[in-house]
């Protein structure tokens, strides 16, 4: 399970050490991938198998067909090394607009990795809205 908030350095060859937390989840190796929100998401292989097998079962319309497309195409098996780091492409970081400083957070079967200032203005928005957020999980539940 990934839970917490954790801001680290990004050296010069574009690596971030994980969590200690957990990095024994994603010792077998993980699958990294732009969010759909501006952030990176590390999938260990066995959850993003799941997320592999749920958007392959979606129809093959246009929107599907694009959908796959922004999943598979930007998605590369990462490992990590022998300090805990993980190398993430140039290509990503600039998604995800990650320079120096990323924020790594849990979100229970993954995790993410964002810039500080687009978790900031994240986290600004759900504090607002979190009242918001839940009521409308909890109706979803409940109906």
């Amino acid at each position: 399970m990934f839970l917490g908030e954790f801001p680290y350095k990004v050296d010069e060859k574009g690596r971030v050490p994980l969590p200690p937390k957990f990095r024994n989840e994603l010792q077998k190796g993980m699958v990294l991938t732009q969010g759909v929100d501006p952030c990176l998401c590390i999938y260990p292989l066995s959850e993003f198998e799941k997320v592999r097998a749920g958007i392959s079962a979606q129809p093959g319309n246009a929107k599907g067909r694009r959908y796959k497309r922004f999943v598979f195409a930007k998605a590369l098996e990462a490992k990590m090394d022998r300090m805990g780091r993980v190398p993430i492409p140039e290509w990503l970081r600039k998604y995800a607009g990650i320079t120096d400083t990323a924020v790594i957070i849990g979100q229970d079967l993954y995790a993410e990795i964002w810039s500080p200032e687009k978790w900031q203005a994240e986290g600004e928005c759900f504090e607002e809205e979190a009242w918001q957020i839940a009521e409308s999980v909890e109706s979803q539940k409940n109906g």
